[in-house]
Parts: C-alpha cells; sequence; structure tokens
C-alpha cells in the first residue's frame, strides 16, 4: 500500500492512458512525486520507470494524495472507479478530466462530496502532446477554493480557466465549443454538397465560403455583447428579410444527406417574434 501523505508535492493521477500518461508525465518532470494507478496495470510500466509510483488499487491512489485526478475515458469508467471508495476523503481534492454531459458533472460531484472530498470537473481542449503547453486550454468548475489552493500544479497542465462553481459548468463549456465546431463544419459540409450537387466546382466556391465563416468570427465578441445587453439590432437584415432566406434555404436542403441544420426550428421561432411584433429585430433576438 503507498504510504498516505498530506504534501502538497505529491498526486495522484487514475488513468494512464494518452490524456493520464501527459499529465503524470508532466507533473513528474516539475518534480511532483506522482502515484498512478490504471486498471490495465501495465500500461503505467513506464511512468513508473520514468520515477511514478504504482498504487495498488484504487483505493489507496485516491488516500494517496491531497489532490487526485481522474484521466479516464468518459464518466462510466469514473464512475466504476468511485464505486470502489467507500472511505472518508475530507481534505482531498478529486478532479475528472473527460467529456461528458452536464448530469455526468452533477452525478459524480454528489458522489465525491457525499465522501467528504472536494470535487472540480474539467473539459480538457488539448490533445495529449499540448499537455503542460501555452497551447493546451483547460477549463474548470465546481469548488473554487479548492481550484485556488491547486492552481499552480495545474497551471503546469495547461492555461487553466474557472468558469464557475455550478459542477457541470466546465462540461457545457467544453460541449458549447464542441458543439459550435460541428455546427460550422457540418454547415461548410452541407453548402459544399449542395454547390456540388448544383454542378459548381466546390474549389471555386471555397475563398468566398471562407469569407462568409469569417464574417461570422469577425462578430463573435459583437454577437455576444447584444446578448449580454438585450439589444437586438437588424445589422445588414432584420427577421422579416431573414425569415425570406431561411424558407429558401429549408426548401434548397430539403433531402439532403445533413438534413437542413435545424432551420426549420429557426423558422419557427423567427415567425413567432415577427407575430409578435418584433420583426425590425435582428437574427440575435432568436435566443433573447
Amino acid at each position: 500500500m503507498v504510504e498516505v501523505t498530506r504534501s502538497a508535492a505529491r498526486v495522484t493521477v487514475i488513468g494512464t492512458g494518452a490524456i493520464g500518461g501527459a499529465v503524470a508525465r508532466r507533473l513528474l518532470a516539475d518534480g511532483h512525486e506522482v502515484v498512478v494507478w490504471n486498471r490495465t496495470a501495465g500500461r503505467s510500466a513506464a511512468l513508473v520507470a520514468a520515477g511514478a509510483r504504482q498504487a495498488g488499487s484504487v483505493r489507496d491512489a485516491a488516500l494517496s494524495s491531497p489532490l487526485v485526478l481522474l484521466t479516464l475515458k468518459d464518466y462510466a469508467a469514473v464512475g466504476q472507479c468511485l464505486a470502489h471508495l467507500d472511505i472518508d476523503l475530507a481534505g482531498r481534492t478529486i478532479i475528472v478530466l473527460c467529456t461528458g454531459t452536464a448530469d455526468d458533472a452533477r452525478l459524480t460531484a454528489r458522489r465525491v462530496t457525499s465522501l467528504g472530498a472536494e470535487y472540480l470537473d474539467a473539459g480538457i481542449q488539448a490533445s495529449p502532446e499540448m499537455i503542460g503547453t501555452d497551447a493546451a486550454t483547460i477549463v474548470y468548475s465546481g469548488s473554487r477554493p479548492a481550484y485556488e489552493r491547486h492552481r499552480a500544479t495545474l497551471r503546469l497542465l495547461s492555461t487553466p480557466r474557472f468558469v464557475g462553481e455550478a459542477p457541470e459548468a466546465a462540461a457545457i463549456w467544453d460541449l458549447a465549443l464542441f458543439g459550435l465546431w460541428y455546427d460550422a463544419q457540418l454547415g461548410l459540409l452541407r453548402a459544399l454538397d449542395t454547390v456540388r450537387g448544383a454542378g459548381i466546382d466546390v474549389a471555386d466556391f471555397a475563398h468566398p465560403a471562407g469569407a462568409q465563416l469569417g464574417h461570422v468570427v469577425a462578430a463573435v465578441s459583437r454577437t455576444a455583447a447584444e446578448m449580454h445587453d438585450a439589444s437586438y439590432p437588424p445589422g445588414p437584415a432584420d427577421l422579416t428579410e431573414h425569415l425570406t432566406v431561411v424558407r429558401h434555404l429549408i426548401e434548397l436542403r430539403a433531402g439532403g444527406r445533413l438534413g437542413d441544420g435545424g432551420l426549420s426550428a429557426v423558422a419557427a421561432r423567427i415567425e413567432a417574434l415577427v407575430t409578435d411584433g418584433r420583426g425590425a429585430e435582428g437574427l440575435t433576438a432568436t435566443i433573447g
């Protein structure tokens, strides 16, 4: 059994796959004492050879350090690990680093705090090779005191950002960013597929497509300010004009392999706003 300690220099990493291995190596490089545990013990052999200490069980791993990082593939794996813990974890902080839903984060937070530990959820916007570089960003939510207490250690892994005291805030932030990429990428694919179907050279279409996406990027701060201020100027078009274009797009995309991108729901929302006398507002009003 690994000796229990409260040393601030000791960190436990549970799950030594690609992300967990990168995290453990970065902590070792900074001189931290690192305790590791993996369900397949052999996957930790290289880390042990590099100086990490192997815990005999997930229970021993959790008891070994004041800071415990669960770098697992999903919340199902996290739940399986936590199910083996029926011990008092007071004085410890448990951080879960994986992608999941808001419900996943809330349920995990309840389980962790029921054991007496403080909880932080983390959304990783980095590949394994980016861990420990300025290119990596990891967002955290949950216990602000725990975040502040371990911030120096977390800074070794990425540029850390605390996004809220609700345990699910990091998961929502993470998924919202993923969703933004999917929306943009799938929107591009719909457009390319549509023009290709009309016999248009997609290479010729690529440059104006990039310029159009650039307009969205350039307006991000302005759009966020409109939401914050609940002010929806029409900009290049008001809602009545947008509705005409959206209806045309629905017709154009009918039967497309990637659907209409949710434009039917958007049209219904705009129609409701126009009926309510808000037709002169801009598109941001649809989420106002």
